[in-house]
């Protein structure tokens, strides 16, 4: 629960994942404060937060998902509407920072679109940010306000803890996540190995070896995000090689574009697949091998030392 601060915490959500925020405002035990969105004939989009804000420490949760510009346009505007009704502190809550991925210039003339988007986010308004597992380190030096970067490691591993662990083995997809893939599988107490990747123009992914402890042994596979699976199912290749005794994968954001879910878990090998709740998966999407772990309790405990003034990285 909120203590009695100076200022009154006000909670509001664009229309990316709304059951994510009525969560988090559950855990918080406030209430998710109205917001109108209309559309204009010109197709321009028109934000009206439906509550006062003057003087109050504002919450604004949006995860940057399909369609990804159109949620990050709303967050804009619900960030600038915020410091137009004079709140006190606007934080932005992104779940997802889709963008994070565009994290470096890695060929000629293009766009380092996460340092970008971050300066659109405290250009708007946001005086603080609250993001979860970020592609990569770096992004959070792009912004130039203050950005608590929280992770799902501890939801996971409460799961994966229900299961026995003594022939467990956490592997990366690639060395950029193994210092990640590390911190989990020492949470666990297991092994880690990771695989060898390079990624080719086309998008194409090949993993050459993995470097490891794996034959006969539980894999977990450990990624930041599942977007197409290309990467996760170039891993089980080369894992099957191996000849593993089990094989589950998680991850923190599930986005699962291009049927992933599907193509993922027809592999018999592959019994089970974990996501968080950070991004929506629609229904029709998933099967019975998929589990959604839920990051709202996190989330709402992070705004809660937020909004009170206590150390956030404490809950790690």
């Amino acid at each position: 629960m909120i203590t009695q601060a100076s200022r009154e915490i006000a909670v509001f959500s664009g229309s990316a994942h709304p059951e994510l925020a009525e969560e988090i405002c559950e855990h918080l035990g406030v209430p998710l404060r109205p917001v109108e969105i209309q559309r204009f004939a010109n197709d321009c989009l028109e934000v009206q937060l439906q509550s006062n804000c003057r003087e109050r420490d504002v919450f604004i949760i949006q995860p940057l998902v399909k369609p990804v510009q159109e949620h990050l346009v709303e967050l804009l505007l619900m960030l600038d509407a915020a410091r137009g009704a004079s709140a006190s502190r606007i934080t932005a809550v992104i779940p997802h920072y889709s963008y994070a991925r565009s994290d470096k210039k890695d060929a000629p003339r293009i766009s380092i679109g996460g340092r970008l988007v971050a300066d659109l986010l405290v250009t708007a308004g946001a005086s603080r940010v609250l993001a979860m597992t970020l592609h990569s380190p770096q992004v959070h030096g792009f912004f130039s306000v203050p950005v608590d970067h929280l992770h799902a490691l501890q939801e996971l591993a409460k799961h994966f803890r229900q299961y026995d662990l003594s022939r467990a083995t956490v592997v990366s997809p690639d060395l950029g996540n193994a210092k990640e893939a590390s911190h989990f599988a020492r949470l666990l107490g297991v092994q880690v190995a990771a695989g060898a990747k390079e990624r080719f123009p086309d998008d194409r992914v090949q993993i050459t070896s993995v470097i490891g402890e794996i034959t006969g042994r539980d894999v977990i596979v450990l990624d930041d995000e599942i977007a197409k699976g290309s990467t996760v199912l170039e891993l089980l290749d080369r894992l099957a090689e191996l000849q593993p005794r089990s094989i589950r994968v998680a991850c923190t954001h599930g986005l699962f574009a291009a049927k992933a879910i599907e193509r993922i878990g027809s592999r018999p090998e592959v019994l089970e697949i974990v996501c968080t709740n950070t991004v929506p998966v629609p229904e029709e999407e998933r099967t019975e091998k998929l589990k959604i772990l839920s990051i709202a309790p996190a989330m709402a405990e992070a705004i809660r030392r937020i909004h009170n003034g206590e150390s956030v990285s404490a809950l790690f």
